[in-house]
């Protein structure tokens, strides 16, 4: 892994994910689950759970690196635009330092499509 390497995924926000999420932390506030009372609030439905999308930084950490004998130890998100239902996600990640002294990398991320940036952050992963 080297600095300046960029990694590119594809996600959707698919029904299984968000139900699971519901499933798993029993968070059923109506802005994830009530379409109409999310529209009150100025949005076009139902927005995603935020916290799904570190679920994909966990994936892309513990599955697609190109090394698996890593922790995350610290993990940043900002999110900038509300996710709904099915929406189509990519990904990229680019590797903005590494520290020797303490053998951990530092990532950047976001999550866009088209034009449009729907989260954006950082990750520090340590070598074990």
């Amino acid at each position: 892994m080297e600095i300046g390497t960029k990694y590119l995924l594809s996600f959707k926000l698919e029904e299984k994910i968000h139900q699971g999420f519901i499933d798993l932390f029993h968070d059923d506030n109506p802005m994830h689950v009530d379409a109409e009372f999310a529209m009150s609030k100025g949005f076009d439905e139902n927005i995603m759970h935020g916290n799904i999308l570190n679920g994909f930084v966990s994936y892309f950490v513990g599955k697609k690196l190109p090394i698996q004998n890593v922790i995350i130890h610290s993990q940043e998100i900002h999110y900038k635009k509300p996710i709904y239902l099915n929406q189509a996600l990519d990904f990229e990640a680019e590797i903005s330092d590494y520290f020797e002294s303490v053998k951990t990398y530092q990532l950047k991320f976001i999550f866009f499509y088209g034009s449009k940036i729907f989260a954006k952050g950082k990750i520090q992963i340590g070598v074990i």
